[in-house]
């Protein structure tokens, strides 16, 4: 028989749900967190080596320009709209859904203007789009 009291049990503290909570709270607070510099970014447009452009006869060149006016093989597109690029589009690739959509948009043009381009172009059939970059041999741009 034992007849020795029993010795009280010291109180251990448990570190593992503490450090469960605290991590759950780090993740929340970092999923959370607001940036509010977007509007400060300095973005370059890429430029690529690519070959000297060629003559091609199922190539639709879409021109964007800097305050968002398009052009589709140097004829300018009445309206800004999708429903007019789609309608230009269509016309110029006159059925051939083979056709490739190369996007000539100004360095300073606004994004929802190509987006608008490729907007029209999926709604015309033609899921071949290419974008136009200039030179980086710093050349004329052509």
């Amino acid at each position: 028989m034992n007849f020795r009291k029993p010795r009280p049990e010291e109180p251990e503290i448990n570190l593992i749900p503490f450090i469960d909570v605290l991590l759950v709270i780090l993740i929340f607070l970092m999923l959370t967190t607001t940036y509010s510099k977007f509007t400060e970014l300095q973005i370059t447009l890429p430029t690529a080596d690519a070959e000297k452009s060629r003559d091609r006869p199922k190539e639709i060149i879409v021109a964007v320009s800097a305050d968002g006016r398009y052009s589709i093989k140097g004829k300018a597109v009445e309206g800004r709209n999708v429903d007019a690029l789609t309608a230009e589009l269509s016309a110029a690739a006159q059925g051939a859904e083979d056709s490739v959509v190369i996007i000539s948009a100004d360095a300073t043009a606004a994004h929802q203007a190509v987006v608008n381009v490729m907007d029209a172009a999926r709604r015309a059939g033609l899921a071949k789009l290419t974008f136009a970059t200039q030179s980086s041999q710093g050349g004329d741009g052509h």
